[in-house]
């Protein structure tokens, strides 16, 4: 069995067929999809597909290109997601200084508040990290030990980032990109501990080779898989098995429900 660690189902590229998404997903051998909010309307959407379906759970947070909508409204919808059975993290949060799309204060800001959060939850958290290395590790550096798992979603390789995420003993997960002929990281998947390594999608984006250029969906979790295991020196059984080891224990007792046939609404 497979685990689609970071996946966004409720995104409307899916509209037109979620079912058969999550029937080649079945096929192709993923047991349980994480379905990621991005805002407070994708976290709620999330949570919906998350209590009809099997196989699949929400997480709730603010993206950091969502951050300049945080407000003590927006917190307290996400805490109240959080709450909710089928909420297994809190995020995607972080922080993003490629696009910028919202001002880094308020980057910062937002994802303080949802680190926070997740401690005093006891929830997981995961976080997106793009071009804010020496700010995201402060941040990690400042809340890990005060929250029971961090994961840091399509992991890029980046080194600061890495000795922070190892400082507080964080997961790593690996998406597409280590399928790119371009992808050459600063550290390579075989330095991180093996009982801390995930795969995701992050679909419908970044779909791995030799599904590059068009819609990713859970199901291609697989190449990642296989990516991953070329590059540990080890066998896709092996490292599906380490990964959904691994994705038990970091999100909880829920991941242990596999997908049935079910119409997603």
């Amino acid at each position: 069995m497979l685990v689609d660690a970071h996946c966004h189902l409720g995104d409307g590229a899916f509209d037109a067929d979620r079912d058969a998404v999550l029937a080649r997903a079945r096929a192709a051998g993923v047991g349980h999809v994480i379905v990621i909010g991005e805002s407070v309307a994708g976290s709620a959407r999330a949570v919906d597909l998350a209590r009809e379906a099997p196989g699949l759970s929400a997480t709730a947070g603010v993206h950091p290109h969502e951050a300049k909508t945080w407000s003590p409204e927006a917190e307290a919808r996400v805490r109240a997601l959080c709450r909710e059975p089928a909420v297994v993290a809190v995020g995607e949060t972080g922080l993003d200084y490629h696009y910028d799309h919202s001002p880094r204060d308020a980057q910062r800001r937002a994802f303080d508040a949802q680190l926070a959060l997740a401690a005093e939850l006891g929830k997981p958290v995961v976080v997106h990290a793009r071009e804010a290395d020496a700010d995201v590790a402060t941040m990690l550096r400042a809340w890990g030990r005060n929250i029971p798992v961090l994961i840091l979603h399509s992991f890029s390789g980046n080194r600061v980032v890495f000795e922070a995420g190892m400082d507080v003993g964080a997961y790593f997960s690996f998406s597409g990109m280590i399928t790119f002929k371009n992808w050459n990281p600063m550290v390579r998947p075989s330095a991180c501990p093996p009982d801390r390594l995930l795969v995701e999608t992050d679909a419908p984006f970044l779909a791995p080779v030799p599904h590059r250029g068009r819609r990713n969906e859970p199901a291609y979790v697989r190449e990642v898989a296989a990516a991953l295991a070329q590059a540990l020196g080890a066998s896709l059984d092996d490292v599906g098995q380490q990964t959904t080891e691994n994705a038990r224990r970091a999100f909880g007792a829920r991941l242990d429900s596999a997908p049935q046939e079910h119409t997603v609404p």
